[in-house]
């Protein structure tokens, strides 16, 4: 389980180095000139409400001594005031709107192209450390940049309307102003006390609204298995538990928001009461004009709003604490996950598939090794069947050669390029062409090729009608496993390379089917370790491996 709270210096100094590396990006130096414009939009918003609040006092003066020609010339100037603060503010927005776009694309493509790197999605998944990271991509990247790019203008706004107002309020009542800035930090502070609580139960919510929902596409995904095996009453009970756990949780949000509104509330209404309680009386006394009462109290609301961002934002600011540590949460996992977990050495170069004193280790540390210290050269164009009584071994010596993370030591030296069949391979949706041909190698493989081979293979169906090529499909909804397997080498054969590495085929193929690929292999040239049953003709390969259960093996020419 991943910790649910990042330290605060180390989620502070992770947070100011990702703004940082944008910052000193290229697309952070073309993000710096709408920056300024907006920095300079936020300037003009401050001014024209010190304007505003000028104007709405001589408005009411007028309005109190009945003076109707500065009535009706207040009243314009209010019109336009209020008309190119709606300008000003609604470019402001769109600005920001703009920059918030620019760095969440930055920020995701670049997280995207770490999770893809060095097989670091797979190693997330595989440790099961990290959760939903898919959310942590797309949402939580989504409200960092928003919510950020939302705070900083907000700070600054803040702080041009403290360097605006303060002065405005302390001209009409030093007093006012020290209520003003003390009333604040006391709503600062019970608010922080009173909210707390929210930043965890912010974290939990995100998690469990992701398992939550990844249970519904859990069902979706596999609805026809579901409803073969009559699983629906399982899956109702788990979606149910799933849905209970979520449920909890908002509750105790609820009643944490429920409390601390109590307080924001009599706080935000008495904001509108405190400063008419202290000028009114001067007002009643004559000392000063009707409009000064008005116009103090849209100071003190001004300038306590000011200084109450963390009253007014804290829901906020709970949420984005908690999307600044999941997203810290996910780079210290992907960090983490390039430090192999094994003392297997992996090397491509060219020549033969060769291993060198490999050992497979259990991951049960009580059993005994799963392979010792296995050392043989298999020339190109070999075709090698490794097999033994234990189906653990044979799956950690395919797992080894594909890069996954497998205890043990030694090295494995094989040709670039060389390709692993799994039990269930991958087949993206697409048009069959893009799937037999890589696009680098677009043109060079004939479409009378393609079709041969997939008739050979059994695979005529595919090519029922004209076009078939080019019609774009969902081939593991489509195909049966035999046909995503067949279908996978005959992508494998397209590509000839140098060695492929098959998993446990004859289990899905079949032997007849196992035999023909044998041979296409061999007309190419392709060598193959194929790690499996001995089933069907053994004659198809030139030798085999055989291990033990205590983990010894033996070298043995086939007999053809």
């Amino acid at each position: 389980m991943e910790q649910q709270q990042t330290p605060l210096r180390d989620t502070a100094a992770r947070f100011l180095r990702t703004v940082r590396i944008f910052a000193s990006s290229e697309v952070g130096l073309r993000a710096k000139l709408p920056f300024g414009g907006l920095i300079a939009l936020l300037c003009g918003l401050s001014a024209l409400n010190v304007v505003n609040n000028y104007v709405g006092r001589n408005f009411m003066t007028a309005i109190a001594e009945r003076q109707m020609g500065e009535f009706v010339r207040q009243a314009i100037y209010y019109v336009a005031v209020f008309a190119t603060l709606t300008v000003v503010g609604v470019y402001a927005r769109f600005v920001e709107e703009r920059l918030a776009l620019l760095w969440r694309e930055f920020l995701t493509r670049r997280i995207v192209d770490l999770y893809l790197e060095d097989e670091t999605y797979y190693r997330l998944d595989v440790t099961g450390k990290l959760t939903h990271p898919d959310q942590r991509i797309s949402e939580d990247v989504r409200a960092f940049t928003v919510t950020t790019l939302s705070f900083v203008i907000m700070l600054f706004s803040s702080t041009l309307t403290v360097v605006s107002f303060s002065g405005v309020l302390w001209s009409i009542s030093p007093l006012l102003f020290g209520v003003a800035v003390l009333y604040a930090a006391c709503g600062s502070y019970m608010t922080f006390v009173l909210g707390r609580p929210l930043i965890t139960l912010n974290y939990d919510r995100l998690d469990r609204e992701a398992t939550f929902r990844s249970g519904l596409i859990h069902v979706r995904e596999n609805a026809e298995s579901i409803m073969l095996a009559n699983a629906e009453g399982w899956q109702r009970q788990r979606l149910h538990h799933k849905l209970d756990e979520l449920i909890t949780n908002i509750r105790a949000i609820i009643s944490v928001n429920r409390n601390l509104g109590f307080f924001t509330g009599g706080y935000n209404w008495m904001i509108q009461l405190v400063p008419d309680l202290i000028i009114a009386p001067a007002f009643i006394r004559g000392e000063i004009e009707f409009g000064v009462v008005t116009q103090s109290g849209a100071a003190f609301a001004m300038l306590v709003g000011a200084f109450s961002l963390i009253v007014r934002q804290f829901n906020s600011i709970s949420n984005f604490a908690a999307v600044v540590s999941r997203l810290s949460s996910l780079h210290e996992e992907v960090a983490r996950s390039h430090a192999r977990e094994t003392q297997i050495e992996l090397v491509e170069r060219d020549g033969p598939v060769t291993f060198v004193g490999l050992t497979l280790l259990s991951p049960t540390q009580d059993e005994p090794a799963l392979l010792n210290d296995l050392s043989v050269s298999i020339p190109v164009s070999t075709r090698v069947l490794v097999t033994g009584s234990r189906p653990a071994t044979g799956l950690a010596l395919f797992r080894a050669m594909a890069h996954i993370p497998t205890p043990g030591a030694g090295r494995i030296e094989y040709p670039a390029g060389t390709l692993f069949l799994p039990q269930r391979p991958y087949l993206p949706e697409g048009v069959l062409r893009q799937l037999l041909v890589d696009p680098d190698h677009e043109g060079e493989i004939s479409d009378a090729a393609m079709l041969a081979l997939l008739q050979e293979l059994g695979l005529g169906r595919l090519l029922s009608h004209e076009g078939a090529l080019d019609v774009e499909r969902d081939w593991e909804r489509e195909l049966s496993l035999r046909e995503q397997q067949l279908l996978a080498l005959a992508c494998i054969l397209l590509m000839s390379p140098r060695f492929v590495i098959l998993d446990r085929a004859e289990m899905t193929l079949g032997p007849e089917m196992l035999d023909k690929v044998m041979r296409l292999l061999f007309d190419q040239s392709i060598g193959c370790i194929h790690i499996g049953r001995a089933e069907g003709r053994l004659d198809v390969y030139e030798a085999i491996i055989e291990y033990d259960d205590d983990g010894r093996w033996r070298w043995s020419a086939s007999h053809s």
